[in-house]
């Protein structure tokens, strides 16, 4: 494959006069086999709440032939829910304590040891053909979007103006989609964001929005109208770093509006119409890189990948709030139901307390989040769908909400005697006080053998334990109690695998 030449090309180099395409869904279809090729539309600040109050016949086509994942991003205490680190999830696919990038300064970067899907396709076969085309600068200026990929495009939508600066980047796109042959494109287009800022989400933010699914529509139409399209297997995902309070608009805080984010993606493999609970911003960059059998160790996984976890069983059960007024009612986002094989041993507990959190329960990063603000719930970011929460601080907030001591059993694994085994698992826990947090096991119903004990933070931490099987043991339960807590903090426990 002849090597392209690698350049950057600044604003006004290359802008076209094409004309925007009207309101029209241009279809796309998936192929099964054939030359892989990725496209990345960037939407800064969208809600999904707003594609669907808006006509945007291309961003709902795409959402109802492909896999749509809603989700939430972290807040500060980890990073702002703002441009630098959203942004910075989706290129490198890893979370803040990672990629390094807290806030729009981009202070701390990593982006050497975490560069962008682009950058790793191009360490992985520089033969690819690589294109990045922004009108917010800073995303090439500060690397988030590295110098290796083949052709940056950048116009400046700050000195500009977005509307016209998302205008010339849809042009090039359009032109070297069409024309060219890059193998993965980013594109990104900002007056979304914008908008928001200066006039909330109401009918401006959604003439925004139809804008820019018509300039979607421009680029799905440059990608079927190739010579060559027939042949390619394109995987097409959609995505925005952030979302806004509604309906007054801003971001960078914990509210859950602000905090939204979602994954759109179409492409062979992935499952028409489905809306997967478990999806996280960092799933693009992983989503781009396994299209092109590409691995790496990041934190997202592929979209077209279903969860095994069983606690994701439980979304279609999940129920509204009892005790928790502060939620809102038409929220189902938790259950005091344990899924097949697991249990809750609540015999410890008191009879008083908030409901929901009455022993170890199940819950959703919504439902949670919303319990109380701003004390790192939202901050969970390695959780993913459903989880099991134990939280003595929420259980304190009714009368008799004292002395939580609750225990989570796993199903009975299978082991093999004088052997070891590793406990995998998400942690988010936060110490205070006299509360304990144990990780324990149980071989042939026998006595609890403690693996671990949790005296400090472990927040959004993968855990990995190794557990040494005695002789004769042949099968064997994992259990997590937490207990002497009163009023203190909370530990979530996600995604158990025993290996």
């Amino acid at each position: 494959m002849q090597r392209s030449i690698r350049r950057t090309v600044l604003a006004g180099a290359l802008a076209t006069g094409m004309a925007l395409a009207g309101a029209v869904a241009v279809a796309v279809p998936a192929h099964a086999a054939g030359t892989k090729k990725l496209l990345v539309v960037g939407m800064d600040g969208l809600n999904w709440a707003g594609v669907v109050a808006a006509n945007a016949p291309n961003l709902d086509g795409l959402a109802a032939t492909g896999t749509l994942g809603e989700s939430l991003v972290y807040c500060p205490g980890v990073a702002a829910s703002s441009s630098g680190p959203g942004w910075s999830t989706i290129a490198t696919g890893v979370f803040p304590d990672k990629h390094g990038v807290k806030d729009n300064t981009f202070a701390g970067k990593q982006y050497a040891t975490y560069p962008d899907f682009l950058t790793r396709l191009e360490q992985a076969n520089p033969a690819y053909r690589t294109y990045s085309a922004v009108d917010w600068a800073v995303l090439h200026t500060q690397g988030t979007f590295g110098a290796a990929i083949d052709t940056r495009v950048t116009f400046n939508g700050d000195s500009e103006g977005y509307v016209s600066a998302d205008v010339k980047i849809t042009n090039d796109a359009v032109n070297r989609l069409r024309n060219e042959n890059p193998d993965a494109s980013f594109v990104y287009l900002g007056n979304t964001d914008v908008v928001a800022h200066a006039s909330g989400t109401g009918t401006a933010y959604r003439t925004a929005i139809e804008k820019q699914d018509q300039q979607l529509g421009q680029l799905l139409a440059a990608i079927s109208a190739r010579p060559t399209y027939a042949s390619e297997d394109w995987l097409i995902i959609v995505t925005t770093d952030h979302g806004h309070l509604s309906p007054g608009g801003g971001h960078g805080g914990c509210g859950i509006d602000e905090r939204r984010t979602f994954v759109l993606a179409k492409g062979a493999g992935v499952a028409a119409g489905a809306r997967p609970v478990d999806t996280r911003l960092a799933d693009v960059a992983s989503s781009a890189l396994a299209h092109f059998g590409v691995g790496a160790a990041l934190d997202g996984k592929p979209i077209s990948t279903r969860s095994t976890d069983a606690f994701d069983t439980l979304a279609p059960s999940l129920q509204s709030r009892v005790d928790e007024t502060g939620i809102p009612a038409s929220l189902q986002g938790w259950t005091p139901n344990a899924p097949a094989g697991w249990s809750v041993d609540r015999s410890r507990m008191p009879s008083g307390g908030v409901t929901e959190w009455r022993g170890w329960t199940f819950a959703t990063d919504e439902f949670w989040s919303r319990a109380q603000s701003g004390q790192e719930r939202e901050n969970a970011m390695r959780t993913r769908g459903v989880f099991a929460v134990a939280d003595s601080d929420e259980f304190n907030d009714k009368s008799g909400g004292t002395s939580f001591d609750s225990t989570l059993l796993s199903p009975s694994y299978t082991v093999s005697p004088g052997t070891t085994v590793r406990l995998n698992y998400v942690t988010h826990y936060r110490q205070e006080g006299a509360q304990k947090a144990d990780v324990l096991v149980s071989f042939n119903g026998g006595a609890d053998v403690l693996v671990k004990r949790y005296t400090a933070d472990a927040r959004a931490k993968v855990e990995s334990l190794t557990v040494a099987v005695p002789a004769g043991a042949t099968r064997m339960v994992v259990k997590f109690r937490y207990y002497d807590a009163s009023n203190n903090w909370y530990w979530a426990i996600d995604d158990l695998r025993v290996a």
